[in-house]
């Protein structure tokens, strides 16, 4: 039996990767672990269906989605740009690694209990974040479009009160997210 390849080049966490050739119907989630040694991406259910292994699809407009990796196969993302979470983290000028602010904001809220959603949950949160920079809302319409943004996620320790605080003490402290009314 032959293993039929072809080539696959893509942007991940601001790097080109490729080209490689990896296997035809190869899982985003096997590429990401086993070709470029990113192992924060988790493969949890393998179904799509906890969102621990979504990955930051960025778009040429500006704008991003998470993407499932564990359901997608790695050739959807020829010549895309994707963030994983090992993406999220910055260098200051003495060398030192800098979490991000969603990163930051669940390290202060004891989010996560076992981690392995994490990587999920600190992507959907992001995205979120940039939406909102975008797009801010209303202080009303906050509660239900953190829910909405982070519904998708299973965290199996249920650690979701915390997550969900982080995410909405993140937004109440960052200047330009939220609106005082629906009208501005």
């Amino acid at each position: 039996m032959k293993i039929t390849t072809r080539p696959i080049t893509l942007t991940i966490n601001g790097k080109k990767q490729g080209p490689l050739d990896i296997a035809e119907g190869m899982m985003m989630i096997d590429f990401l672990n086993e070709y470029v040694n990113l192992t924060g991406s988790r493969l949890g259910c393998g179904q799509g269906v906890c969102h621990a292994c979504v990955v930051i699809e960025d778009q040429p407009d500006g704008s991003s989605h998470e993407t499932r990796t564990c359901i997608t196969g790695a050739h959807y993302f020829d010549g895309k740009a994707i963030r994983t979470v090992e993406g999220h983290a910055t260098i200051n000028d003495k060398g030192e690694e800098v979490p991000s602010p969603v990163q930051q904001a669940f390290m202060d809220h004891y989010s996560f209990q076992c981690g392995y959603c994490t990587p999920g949950f600190v992507n959907a949160a992001t995205v979120f974040i940039e939406g909102l920079k975008r797009n801010p809302i209303a202080r009303d319409e906050l509660e239900e479009a953190i829910l909405k943004a982070m519904n998708n996620h299973i965290c199996r320790c249920t650690g979701y009160v915390r997550y969900y605080e982080a995410v909405r003490d993140l937004v109440l402290k960052t200047p330009g997210l939220i609106r005082e009314t629906k009208n501005g």
